[in-house]
């Protein structure tokens, strides 16, 4: 047989384990860390729909031990940080790409090619953009304390809008998240939901009805009431 006539065959990826043995999930006080939120519901997503056995290590900021104990973890000193076996994981983002090799029926990023790369997207733009939103609308969720902020953090909140907007209206029609079906895309933006109904903004109809659906998905409901329970006050947060 000629190379002409030799079937091409492209080797079958390797499947996940379904096993993939327990992770450890390092992060900080759940009421105020907005990175440790989107690395622990998309670590609930991968425990509810694929079995993933993830544990936490909740380490208190702001305290005089704080550093120190983070290090013993993280490289980088921040939390959150996932630990598996002899591997760690120091960014949020790297966290979620982690945990979806390892767990792909946890529907992480979605099913659709051009969906999982706009939801991959936007999830980056959170990752590395809204600087003003950030360092002026801190989390706090056991707060209420509204606020206008200033022209640069108001653009942010516009640019976070339209985003969620595009989303619901190009991606969403199955379901009420910003993808249809709860994705990474919503852990990395459910800090901000936060944000905005701690410091009042007002929001359209549309984000406001994915704002509620952030808060009554119960993996977000469960972290909101484990923050409400913290012992921890840090009023200079």
């Amino acid at each position: 047989m000629s190379d002409a006539d030799a079937e091409i065959t492209t080797p079958a990826p390797a499947a996940a384990s379904t096993d993939a043995g327990p992770m450890t999930l390092v992060i900080g006080n759940k009421n105020y860390s907005t990175w440790s939120m989107r690395a622990g519901l998309a670590a609930e997503m991968a425990r509810q729909g694929a079995g993933a056995t993830v544990e936490e290590i909740l380490i208190p900021l702001d305290q005089p031990e704080t550093r120190a104990q983070i290090l013993a973890h993280s490289p980088s000193g921040l939390v959150p940080a996932l630990l598996h076996g002899g591997v760690q994981v120091w960014d949020s983002l790297a966290i979620v790409e982690y945990l979806n090799e390892l767990y792909p029926a946890a529907g992480l990023w979605p099913e659709d090619r051009r969906a999982r790369a706009v939801a991959r997207a936007v999830s980056a733009e959170m990752h590395s953009g809204f600087v003003a939103l950030r360092s002026e609308m801190s989390m706090d969720i056991r707060r209420n304390k509204p606020k206008a902020g200033s022209a640069a953090c108001q653009a942010d909140i516009t640019r976070v809008c339209q985003i969620w907007r595009d989303c619901r209206a190009g991606f969403g029609a199955g379901g009420d998240f910003l993808f249809g079906a709860p994705s990474a895309a919503d852990c990395m933006f459910a800090p901000v939901a936060s944000r905005l109904r701690t410091y009042g903004v007002e929001l359209d109809e549309t984000c406001s009805a994915y704002s509620a659906a952030l808060f009554a998905w119960q993996p977000m409901a469960a972290w909101v009431a484990a923050a409400e329970a913290e012992p921890w006050d840090l009023p200079d947060h």
